[in-house]
């Protein structure tokens, strides 16, 4: 008897990480390629060092699907400081004006936040990850650059506050928010501290979606490191991100070697499956055609 060939996407796909406080996502980035024993791993959505919660790693091949990765909406919860601003919009950055806080009511302050809800213009936080002339932002920033971003339209479809702490000089807001993608929680904080003439800024900062990933698919790095493995294979990323059209064996070798099929009238983007369950491609239809956006098992895959 033949024995079956391993599967060269064993060891690729993607790995839901639960994100510690005080590390960047480059510092997660760098432990989990000690801990699966390769160079291939990248993230989606970065977050801030004060931030926890829902990373995205992609593993080996799982890295080139990382642009595919549909994320359109994320989850966070959020703790809202009125009464300072501060230089990067969080409490790890310098403070930059102190205000009395004593005559908001929680009251007041639910109706300033009301009107962050809905699509609106935001100017992101300057010290961030967006690239201005090929360089980050942040770095800018702390390389003593004066910069200003651009506001950019984000979508936030529920900001919902959940407690209010009075402290003598200080009133605590926790928040939820479901937002767009490309949304800064930091940069709420700022304008509604602006819009309250107090100031603001982010003191905790926890992702708990994106897209359809939740906390509960999470692991943590201690967990990982004790017993590595992913959070999902590359066939079923695929399968998860994607609605899924069902193939021949002959149209899933087709598309391994990235040809195309005759169009037989699909909606958007299908993760093409062949009969044993093997996630062949992304598919979507152009004209008369039946084409392929990704290709996670090619032909020359070995």
């Amino acid at each position: 008897m033949t024995q079956a060939s391993p599967d060269p996407l064993a060891t690729s796909g993607l790995v839901v990480v639960d994100k510690p406080a005080g590390m960047t996502s480059h510092d997660v980035i760098g432990r989990l390629r000690r801990i699966f024993h390769t160079r291939r791993v990248g993230h989606a959505g970065t977050l801030d060092p004060l931030a926890t919660g829902v990373l995205i790693v992609g593993i080996n091949r799982g890295t080139k699907f990382l642009t595919h990765l549909v994320a359109a909406t994320k989850s966070y919860q959020a703790t809202i400081r009125l009464g300072m601003a501060t230089t990067t919009d969080d409490a790890e950055g310098a403070e930059i004006s102190r205000a009395d806080t004593t005559h908001l009511t929680d009251d007041d302050i639910t109706a300033a936040l009301s009107q962050f809800i809905g699509r609106i213009m935001q100017r992101p936080a300057a010290v961030s990850a967006i690239k201005i002339d090929g360089k980050r932002a942040h770095e800018r920033v702390r390389a003593g650059e004066s910069i200003t971003i651009p506001a950019r339209e984000v979508t936030i479809s529920q900001l919902t506050p959940t407690g209010f702490d009075h402290h003598d000089e200080f009133i605590d807001m926790n928040i939820t928010v479901d937002c767009s993608s490309g949304t800064y929680i930091r940069s709420i904080a700022r304008d509604l501290g602006e819009v309250l003439h107090v100031g603001g800024h982010i003191t905790a900062l926890r992702r708990t979606a994106v897209g359809n990933f939740t906390l509960a698919d999470t692991r943590t790095l201690t967990q990982l490191e004790t017993n590595p493995h992913l959070s999902l294979s590359l066939d079923q990323t695929l399968t998860r991100c994607y609605p899924t059209l069902a193939i021949t064996e002959a149209e899933a070798t087709a598309l391994s070697l990235g040809q195309w099929l005759p169009a037989r009238g699909l909606d958007g983007t299908h993760a093409a499956v062949s009969p044993d369950g093997r996630s062949i491609a992304l598919v979507k239809e152009t004209g008369n055609r039946l084409a392929t956006v990704f290709v996670a098992r090619p032909a020359t895959l070995t």
